[in-house]
């Protein structure tokens, strides 16, 4: 079995490897951008760089659970492992207005630490989505709308914050992600700033998921934090990348100790039946969206291990041709 505690201490050396915490529809990511200086390690489970940090605060009870969802692009795949604590033990406070919580004492960084922190009351399950700000300006302006939900009409403090760009907070019973870089808008041409940013989308959080359906978190589970590590075909931007098989070994190992047995099973079975020259014929389409992930995802890497032929062709286009609709996810820079 895979040790969670060295895994996550490696992979906060590893640049590739990417870092979130939040919810489904608003999330905190983290990712070294390539070219800059590492990361400075802040305690054997923390970094921070100049664009943003994480920390993990907490493993006591935590389970890894590791997966690999379908990308819309048939030679690519991507994986993370999700950090999950019993329902109950991931309950966050779900306030629903904008609420001061004074002096961020726990703030990564010193020089941030005198800076007051707002819980923005999306009312999220197993996150309390933060900003933090030591701007006079717009102090006042969140001052004077403490008590009231960010989206209720005619409140200032949504526009003030994006003119603002404060930094976000993302609080779980697990660790923080912070992000000090702009928010992704027209301040930014329109798209999410290289390395650590937000999403923090109004239609997804009326939904009140804790993740998306893509990920296989078992009943009365719910992912506090995840990690990514390096993918194997696909670059920290989100480019396409020669096939890595060192990388590619890697995930797998956390997949065999981490990973949901159904999933980890139909890819045992559809490999075994390629290596043994079977067709496709003999092989029943999953019933299930995490079956159907593995049977497809097993051709990918298939492919990308051994190259084409034409029985991979056939299960392909059987199987993996047109795609099946709502199993596949957007492919994500570091995922």
């Amino acid at each position: 079995m895979a040790d969670l505690r060295i895994c996550l201490e490696q992979g906060l050396t590893q640049a590739e490897t990417g870092w979130n915490m939040g919810s489904f529809g608003a999330i905190a990511e983290f990712h070294h951008v390539a070219g800059e200086a590492p990361p400075t390690p802040l305690a054997p489970l923390a970094q921070v760089t100049q664009r943003g940090g994480v920390r993990i605060d907490r493993l006591e009870g935590v389970r890894p659970v590791a997966y690999e969802a379908l990308s819309p692009r048939s030679h690519r795949w991507s994986q993370a492992v999700a950090l999950c604590l019993p329902e109950q033990e991931a309950r966050m406070t779900q306030r629903q207005v904008l609420t001061d919580l004074g002096p961020d004492s726990a703030a990564l960084r010193p020089q941030d630490q005198d800076a007051i922190l707002f819980d923005m009351g999306l009312a999220q399950y197993q996150v309390d989505f933060c900003i933090r700000t030591a701007d006079a300006e717009l102090l006042a302006v969140l001052r004077a709308q403490v008590g009231r939900s960010l989206f209720e009409p005619g409140n200032p403090a949504m526009a003030a914050i994006l003119k603002a760009h404060p930094h976000r907070v993302a609080l779980t019973r697990i660790g923080r992600v912070e992000v000090f870089q702009k928010i992704g808008g027209p301040d930014t041409g329109g798209v999410s700033p290289k390395g650590p940013h937000t999403h923090v989308l109004p239609k997804l959080l009326r939904a009140k998921r804790t993740h998306s359906a893509n990920a296989p978190i078992p009943e009365g589970w719910v992912p506090c934090a995840g990690f990514h590590p390096a993918n194997p075909v696909i670059g920290p931007m989100g480019e396409d990348k020669p096939f890595d098989p060192a990388t590619f070994a890697a995930f797998q190992g956390l997949l065999a100790a981490w990973g949901p047995i159904e999933y980890t099973g139909v890819k045992s079975a559809v490999a075994a039946a390629l290596a043994a020259g079977q067709m496709p014929d003999g092989m029943p389409e999953p019933a299930t969206r995490l079956g159907r992930a593995a049977l497809r995802n097993a051709l990918r890497q298939w492919r990308r291990q051994h190259g084409s032929s034409a029985l991979l062709d056939q299960w392909a286009a059987r199987f993996d041709a047109a795609g099946t609709a709502g199993d596949e996810e957007d492919d994500a820079p570091g995922h």
